[in-house]
């Protein structure tokens, strides 16, 4: 074995490691993780291409939209759990990378308002009672209004996803605080002018066999894909065109 190709399995392991790493910080389903950093996907040259950013909610129906926009356009996704706007501000850069996106369709917000406790034994030592919020949801406007500016310098057809639904009986969550993250969210994004994918009111409306549980923010099969249904078709609405060439403008 060649030293180049040792170092290529070596350089794949440290990938699959920092996914894992950012899977185990914020909780995703074993059945909409990543097997592998390829199934993220990757922008490809002459396509439209499109950037999903997102938590475990997006990592469900990730795969539904790529079905769904199949001969329509490249969907790609970054690698492990968007987390909380914090997280965000951190890796955003990294998940843009060079490419110019054509469409980027994101969320942040089900890891702002969540509770956590470092004694508890819940996943994600999550704790409505005793622990304290992730993002007060002031800091969360103002990071998502920081996220924003930065996603606007891509050039990008921006599309933002609203919050799913907290169900009832959630350890780390309160049932009704993801109404007043969206609302705080879409004063944002309503003076960017950035379309609105209103994943919460579809979710709002399911039945309880379209969650994974009761008491879990996570969603079945048959939920997921009504979710990237949903996602797809907004895309298709607002999104699919290439993006518009960037121009230069100079004082006169």
């Amino acid at each position: 074995m060649t030293s180049a190709r040792v170092w290529a399995l070596v350089l794949a392991a440290c990938v699959g490691i920092a996914v894992e790493a950012a899977e185990e910080k914020f909780f995703t389903p074993e059945k909409d993780r990543l097997k592998s950093p390829a199934e993220a996907g990757a922008a490809r040259d002459g396509e439209v291409n499109v950037l999903l950013i997102g938590d475990s909610i997006m990592g469900g129906y990730f795969k539904g939209v790529q079905k769904e926009l199949v001969k329509e356009a490249n969907v790609v996704r970054h690698p492990g759990n968007a987390g909380d706007t914090r997280n965000g501000l951190k890796r955003l850069d990294e998940w843009l990378g060079d490419t110019k996106w054509d469409v980027i369709h994101f969320n942040w917000g089900l890891h702002d308002l969540c509770y956590r406790h470092p004694e508890s034994k819940a996943m994600g030592h999550r704790d409505k009672v005793k622990g304290t919020i992730s993002v007060p949801i002031e800091e969360y406007e103002k990071n998502l209004e920081t996220l924003v500016q930065r996603l606007e310098k891509t050039g990008a057809k921006l599309i933002f996803a609203t919050t799913t639904k907290v169900p009832e009986g959630e350890p780390g969550r309160h049932a009704g605080d993801e109404l007043k993250y969206n609302a705080a969210a879409l004063r944002v994004i309503e003076h960017h002018g950035i379309p609105v994918d209103d994943l919460h009111t579809l979710s709002a409306g399911f039945s309880p066999e379209k969650f994974s549980k009761p008491g879990d923010v996570h969603f079945s099969g048959s939920g997921c894909g009504d979710l990237a249904k949903n996602v797809a078709a907004v895309i298709r609405m607002h999104g699919l065109r290439k993006a518009e060439p960037r121009t230069e403008t100079r004082d006169p």
